[in-house]
C-alpha cells in the first residue's frame, strides 16, 4: 500500500495541504527574480534586500536561523520546530540562488546518499 499523496488526503486526515512535490523549486523560481540581475528591489522585497547587502547578509540569517531551530529544539514545541525548520530552510534557499544553485541539486545529492550508510557516505567525501 502507498501512502496517501497530498491531493488524496480524505477528510477524516485533515485538509489537503497545499502541492509539497514542487514546493522548494518554485520558492527558488520566486527568489531568482529578486536577484539584482534579474531587477530585484530592495525597497520592495525582503530578499532583494538581502542581497543587496551582499553575501554574508544571507549567511548570517542561516546562522541566526539555525540558532533559533537549535533553541525550538529544546524547547520541544513541535509547532516551532517547524516553523524555525522552515525560517532555515528558506534562507537556504536564498543563499543557493545568491551561488547560481538550485534545490533540486540538493535533493539529487540526498537522493544519491539515500540508502548509503552515513559512516561510509563520510568517509568518501575525506578522501583526497
Amino acid at each position: 500500500m502507498t501512502a496517501p499523496t497530498d491531493s488524496s488526503r480524505s477528510a477524516a486526515q485533515g485538509a489537503a495541504l497545499p502541492d509539497t512535490d514542487t514546493v522548494l523549486a518554485r520558492i527558488a523560481d520566486v527568489l531568482a527574480t529578486r536577484l539584482p540581475a534579474n531587477g530585484g528591489d530592495p525597497a520592495a522585497s525582503y530578499v532583494a534586500k538581502l542581497f543587496s547587502k551582499g553575501p554574508d547578509a544571507a549567511l548570517k540569517k542561516v546562522g541566526e536561523e539555525a540558532t533559533e531551530l537549535v533553541m525550538a529544539v529544546k524547547d520541544g514545541i513541535p509547532d516551532r520546530i517547524v516553523s524555525e525548520t522552515a525560517d532555515l530552510w528558506f534562507h537556504c534557499l536564498v543563499v543557493l540562488t545568491e551561488h547560481g544553485l538550485r534545490p533540486e541539486q540538493v535533493l539529487a545529492e540526498l537522493a544519491r546518499r539515500e540508502g548509503v550508510s552515513g559512516f561510509v557516505e563520510k568517509a568518501s567525501r575525506n578522501k583526497p
